[in-house]
């Protein structure tokens, strides 16, 4: 259903370094860039290698906020250790936990996530739904 979605980031460096390190454990990597100044540059895609982008972020210095409560992305991941991994580099490149890596037996006897708040606010989960 959806193609991709985009954040707002105060701090394109930041980010970028963010969320290289949070997705790659998950299989995602940058697919674009267009670090040009400018209105027109300031942009990552992420993605799976060679495939296009499912997350972008774009600069937006001035006035950029986050969704509101309730709002958050999940990200598949391909397996339980991913996960873990997923939350100990986000942790270490400026995001915050929101949730350790464990199971979710409210969502499901199979549903094992992380959860983090990016450098900007931005809600993220790694997700696994599947037996081990």
């Amino acid at each position: 259903m959806l193609h991709h979605i985009s954040f707002g980031v105060s701090n394109i460096e930041r980010s970028a370094a963010f969320y290289d390190a949070a997705l790659a454990p998950l299989g995602y990597v940058r697919v674009w860039e267009d670090l040009r100044p400018g209105e027109a540059g300031q942009a990552v895609g992420y993605g799976p290698a060679g495939g296009g982008d499912k997350l972008a972020i774009k600069l937006h210095p001035k006035g950029q906020r986050p969704p509101g409560p309730g709002f958050h992305l999940a990200f598949a991941a391909p397996d339980r250790p991913s996960i873990a991994r997923f939350h100990a580099a986000a942790l270490a490149h400026g995001g915050k936990d929101n949730g350790a890596p464990g199971l979710r037996a409210h969502y499901g006897p199979h549903y094992y996530a992380a959860f983090v708040v990016d450098p900007d606010g931005h809600h993220i989960e790694a997700v696994l739904n599947a037996p081990q």
